[in-house]
């Protein structure tokens, strides 16, 4: 059951998502602009951009956002193999090697110079994406040696700095 507040704006008694934010989760993973989300879904557009921060700020609101993102995936069978093996193709097809062609004039065609091109930017593009997917490039710091706590040199020289302040 709910109750109305002032207008379209109406209050949930039952603790599900009014009709109005219901719309605006929908509206909002359109295009992932909160205001013109807002807009679309009735919200006044002098107090939209509030609105939508106080929208996605709601716990409910942001788990239905996430569940329709969820449905979406779901709905169009994307995982993340789907995608790893869509950039190896594209990897593959910027790998292929290209004839480069010039026309000849006495033909009057373009024919092969000998030579060959690839898609080298796409082709990278796709091995940075699937080289950040598996965590290939992230910066790794090797520490070695003793990491106590108990510095003596270093406790020692921080009684002698302490001693100086005190003695001013």
């Amino acid at each position: 059951m709910s109750k109305k507040v002032s207008g379209n704006n109406e209050k949930s008694v039952s603790g599900k998502l009014t009709a109005q934010q219901e719309l605006f989760c929908q509206e909002y993973i359109v295009d992932y602009n909160g205001t013109q989300a807002a807009i679309r879904a009735g919200y006044s557009e002098k107090t939209a951009d509030v609105q939508a921060v106080r929208l996605l700020r709601n716990v409910k609101v942001l788990s239905r956002v996430r569940a329709i993102q969820k449905e979406r995936l779901e709905k169009l069978a994307v995982t993340q193999e789907s995608v790893i093996l869509k950039l190896l193709e594209i990897y593959d097809r910027c790998m292929q090697a290209k004839p480069v062609m010039e026309w000849d004039y006495n033909e009057r065609e373009y024919v092969a110079t000998g030579e060959y091109t690839f898609d080298s930017r796409g082709a990278l593009n796709a091995l940075e994406m699937i080289g950040k997917h598996l965590a290939m490039f992230t910066n790794k710091v090797e520490h070695s040696g003793n990491i106590g706590t108990e510095n003596k040199e270093l406790t020692e020289i921080l009684s002698q700095l302490k001693a100086r302040n005190d003695a001013k």
